[in-house]
C-alpha cells in the first residue's frame, strides 16, 4: 500500500511542481516529512544536498533518494526500497511526459495567441515563489545552527553561504567548484 501512496504523493508532485527541481523541493519535504512522516528533517536535508551534488535534475534525484529512504525507513528491504525509488522518480516525472507531449501540441499550434502570452506571464511569480519557498526550506537550524547553539557553526556557515553566492553570481566560478572549495572549507573549520 506504501507504493500507491508513493506513487500518488510524487504523482502530484509532479504534477503542481512548477518551477523546476528546486521549485519542487518544498513540496517535496512537505509531502514526505510533514503529512507522511516517511523522512525526518535531517535525512531530507541530507536527501537535498546529496541530489545537488550527484549528475541529473535536483528534483529527480530527490524523488529517487526519498523513495528509497521512505521505503526502507518503514523495514523493508534493499530490493523493495530500490523499487521505491523507481516508483517515485517515475511518479514525478509522468505528468512532466504527458504535459510536455501536450503543451507542445497546444504551443505549435496557438504560441501566437495573446492568452497563450497572457499564461506564460503569469507563471513567473509563481515559479519565483517557490524557489524562494526552496531557499528558506534549506535555512533551518540543521544547516545553519543558529547564534544561540553554536556561533562556530552558524558563523561558518553563513560565511560559506554567502561566499557562494558573490563566487557564482558576481565572479562567476563554476558551481561545481564553489561546492567542492565549500565542502573542503566546511570539513576545515567546523573539525
Amino acid at each position: 500500500m506504501i507504493y500507491l501512496y508513493l506513487f500518488l504523493t510524487f504523482f502530484e508532485i509532479g504534477l503542481f511542481g512548477f518551477g523546476g527541481g528546486y521549485g519542487m523541493l518544498s513540496l517535496i519535504q512537505h509531502e514526505t516529512v510533514e503529512h507522511w512522516h516517511w523522512l525526518t528533517n535531517a535525512e531530507f536535508t541530507d536527501i537535498v544536498a546529496i541530489s545537488q551534488m550527484t549528475p541529473g535534475p535536483v528534483g529527480i534525484n530527490s524523488a529517487t533518494y526519498c523513495g528509497y529512504t521512505a521505503i526502507k525507513n518503514a523495514g523493508y528491504s534493499i530490493p523493495m526500497s530500490i523499487l521505491g525509488s523507481v516508483t517515485a522518480t517515475f511518479a514525478l516525472m509522468l505528468p512532466s511526459f504527458i504535459l510536455m507531449i501536450l503543451i507542445s501540441w497546444m504551443f505549435m499550434r496557438y504560441m501566437k495567441a495573446p492568452m497563450m502570452q497572457s499564461i506564460f506571464e503569469a507563471l513567473r511569480p509563481a515559479v519565483v515563489g517557490l524557489l524562494a519557498a526552496a531557499t528558506l526550506l534549506l535555512m533551518t537550524s540543521d544547516n545553519f545552527s543558529t547564534p544561540t547553539e553554536n556561533i562556530w557553526q552558524f558563523i561558518v556557515s553563513c560565511f560559506l553561504f554567502a561566499s557562494t553566492f558573490i563566487g557564482t553570481f558576481w565572479l562567476k566560478i563554476n558551481p561545481i567548484r564553489m561546492i567542492v572549495f565549500c565542502g573542503i572549507a566546511g570539513l576545515l573549520l567546523l573539525y
